[in-house]
C-alpha cells in the first residue's frame, strides 16, 4: 500500500472519529470494498456454485459497515485486521441464517471424514475418490455431490472450532503467536508440528491448495488461475483436504485424551 493511500485513510478516519459525517463514511466503506472483495473471494472456496460472489461480498459490506461504527481508532489495532474479521462473520452469520447446515448435513460430514481415515489406515496411503465412493456405496457423480454438500458444512464448522478455542485467525490453521502458560506454548509447536506433516502427506494437488490458500492467503480465483482448473475443482480438492487433515487430528486428539 502506498504512502499516499495510507495518509489518505489516516485523514479520513480522523475527520470521521471527530464528526461522525456519513458522507466520511461512506468515503470510508468506497476506501475498504477491496478488503470485503478478499474476504468474499477466500471465503468463496468453501461454496463452489452453491453461493454467488457477488452475495457473498453483500454480506461482507454489512460487517465493514459494523467495523467502522464500531472501531476505535485510539486502540492502535489496524483496522483492516479488525475489519476482516467482521466481514468474515457477517458472511458466516448470513449463511447460517439460511440454514446451509442441518444436523443431517454435518452427520455427512462426520461419516465421510471418518471414511477416509479408516480407508487411509488400512490401505497406508491416500484413498482415491473410486475408493471413498466405493466405501461408501455410491457413485462417483454421487460423491462428488457429497464433497459440494459437505464444503458448507466445513465452514461453519471449522468457524465454531475456531471461536470455541478462542482463536482469532482467519483460516482453521491459523494459532495464537503467543501463549501464556510454557506447557501452552509447547502444545502449539506439537500442533503446528503435526499439521506440517499432515499437509505434507497429503496428495499433491490439495497440499498446493492448502498451501496457497492458507499460507499464501490467496483467493478462490486466484488459485484457480495458478492451478489452470476450474473454482469448483479447487473447492473439491479442499474439501478432501480438510477431511483429511481433519480425520487424523481428531483420531490423534482421541489417542492422546
Amino acid at each position: 500500500m502506498s504512502a499516499s493511500v495510507i495518509q489518505r485513510q489516516q485523514e479520513l478516519w480522523k475527520l470521521y472519529s471527530e464528526t461522525k459525517d456519513q458522507s466520511i463514511k461512506e468515503q470510508l466503506i468506497i476506501e475498504y470494498a477491496d478488503l470485503v472483495k478478499y474476504v468474499a473471494g477466500r471465503l468463496s472456496i468453501y461454496f463452489g456454485s452453491n453461493v454467488e460472489y457477488d452475495d457473498l461480498v453483500g454480506y461482507g459490506v454489512f460487517g465493514l459497515i459494523d467495523a467502522i461504527d464500531k472501531f476505535d481508532l485510539s486502540k492502535k489495532v489496524k483496522f483492516e485486521t479488525y475489519a476482516s474479521l467482521r466481514i468474515r462473520g457477517a458472511i458466516i452469520d448470513a449463511i447460517r441464517e439460511q440454514d446451509w447446515a442441518p444436523r443431517s448435513l454435518r452427520k455427512k460430514c462426520k461419516e465421510l471424514e471418518r471414511t477416509y481415515y479408516e480407508l487411509e489406515n488400512e490401505l497406508g496411503h491416500s484413498a482415491s475418490d473410486q475408493e471413498v465412493a466405493d466405501r461408501l456405496g455410491i457413485t462417483l457423480d454421487e460423491f462428488n455431490k457429497l464433497l459440494q454438500e459437505v464444503n458448507i458444512s466445513q465452514m461453519i464448522s471449522l468457524e465454531d472450532y475456531l471461536e470455541q478455542n478462542h482463536e482469532t485467525g482467519l483460516g482453521p490453521f491459523s494459532m495464537q503467536q503467543e501463549s501464556g502458560l510454557p506447557e501452552q506454548r509447547l502444545e502449539m509447536i506439537e500442533l503446528k508440528e503435526i499439521l506440517a506433516d499432515t499437509i505434507d502427506k497429503l496428495p499433491e494437488k490439495e497440499k498446493m491448495v492448502v498451501t496457497l490458500y492458507y499460507y499464501e492467503e490467496l483467493t478462490l480465483k486466484e488459485i484457480s488461475l495458478i492451478m489452470n482448473v476450474s473454482e469448483s475443482r479447487i473447492s473439491q480438492l479442499h474439501t478432501k483436504a480438510i477431511m483429511r487433515m481433519r480425520a487424523k487430528l481428531e483420531r490423534l486428539k482421541s489417542a492422546i485424551l
